[in-house]
């Protein structure tokens, strides 16, 4: 049996972000995968993406894209997160292995973003046998004077995170509302303000004001209606004979 310690969605088709004070498996809130470091991208010789990274302190503040915040420390000089760092132009990087000038040239372009707490400057990357990861330690030589911040505006705390209105659910209706076992029941809803639904259990993320689901025994859906701002959801059941 799998067991999921945490979800988040992602809406691929829009730039909007997790909502404000929101996190997912990552503290800052930020989606994991894309800020990777990608055997297959070192391959190809160009990596065009900032990379996640970590730090051991981080105060309660974010930098967009970050929405959310963990904080190990109450120092107000320690990182908030989302932090980005670039590595400056200026540093030699001409004594490393192709495979690291790679990286090192995405984070010259493209910079990192503090993503969670953890190790001291520890980039991430995606599991691959084919990494030489005595050749990875080497990125440790790279001292963290290295790298200048780039940005740092605005920084969001308790005191100014962003409000605004919560989707609002007019109506969420099945049709029909009593159906056997294995029966298509099409879900309605008329909502405003979201910028994505997720439809519990079975269906997911959907976009649009339709589902169709198969319940095969009595079963209660649920809407979820999210935004920059929080989630509001409603109810209906169908009753399965």
């Amino acid at each position: 049996m799998t067991e999921v310690g945490s979800a988040a969605v992602w809406d691929l088709e829009n730039d909007q972000q997790r909502p404000w004070t929101w996190t997912s498996a990552d503290a800052a809130g930020l989606p994991i995968f894309p800020g990777l470091v990608r055997y297959d991208e070192v391959g190809t010789g160009k990596i065009q993406h900032a990379i996640r990274f970590t730090l051991p302190q981080s105060q309660a503040a974010m930098v967009p894209p970050a929405s959310h915040w963990a904080a190990t420390s109450s120092n107000p000089l320690a990182p908030p997160m989302g932090m980005k760092l670039r590595l400056k132009a200026s540093y030699d990087i001409s004594g490393f292995s192709t495979n690291v000038q790679v990286i090192l040239t995405a984070l010259k372009t493209y910079g990192m973003i503090m993503a969670d707490n953890g190790s001291a400057m520890y980039l991430s990357g995606a599991p691959d046998n084919r990494w030489d990861n005595n050749d990875l330690h080497n990125l440790s030589q790279v001292p963290a004077s290295a790298f200048e911040v780039v940005q740092m505006n605005p920084i969001y705390t308790a005191a100014n995170v962003p409000q605004g209105a919560v989707p609002a659910i007019a109506s969420f209706i099945a049709s029909p509302t009593s159906a056997s076992s294995g029966t298509k029941v099409t879900l309605t809803w008329q909502a405003s303000g979201a910028s994505y639904y997720v439809i519990s259990p079975q269906i997911g993320a959907v976009r649009g004001n339709t589902a169709t689901v198969t319940p095969t025994q009595t079963t209660t859906y649920t809407l979820y209606a999210t935004n920059q701002y929080g989630r509001t959801q409603a109810t209906v059941t169908v009753a399965v004979q």
